[in-house]
């Protein structure tokens, strides 16, 4: 009788109640994990804008290293062109073994030359016509 006079029109009361206090616990539950990821957030944020900054310095950094470069590169020296193997002693031996009928990888082996530069020196002779008036000039192979 104690049941049924007092327990049952105070139950949906008590259902209320529970209710309100799991929902309490849970709205705290979530504020206390809201809290969390905006800290790590901040934290990242924090992290990318240090890590922003220190890219833009080395950007910065690098930038007036490649000016240096630059201006350095502008006062280089060109390179010296590097001598040719051919002086006139062995262009004069590459003539004289020509004359005689030797082939070109001849020549060139035993003057330790090029194939390619023998060839060469012997078209640009074939291509010059020498005066009796002691001239030189170039005649044109059209």
């Amino acid at each position: 009788m104690l049941i049924s006079r007092y327990f049952i029109p105070l139950a949906p009361f008590v259902l209320i109640g529970l209710t309100a206090v799991v929902c309490l616990f849970f709205f705290l539950c979530i504020e206390h994990e809201m809290r969390l990821i905006n800290a790590r957030s901040q934290r990242r944020e924090r992290a990318q804008d240090a890590a922003r900054r220190e890219l833009t310095a080395q950007i910065a950094d690098l930038s007036i290293r490649m000016l240096d470069a630059e201006e350095r590169a502008g006062m280089l020296v060109a390179p010296t062109p590097p001598k040719s193997g051919l002086n006139l002693n062995k262009r004069t031996q590459v003539l004289r073994m020509s004359r005689r009928g030797e082939q070109t990888h001849t020549i060139a082996a035993s003057l330790n030359l090029p194939r390619r530069e023998v060839e060469l020196l012997l078209k640009l002779h074939g291509r010059v016509v020498y005066n009796p008036q002691g001239d030189s000039k170039i005649v044109s192979s059209a």
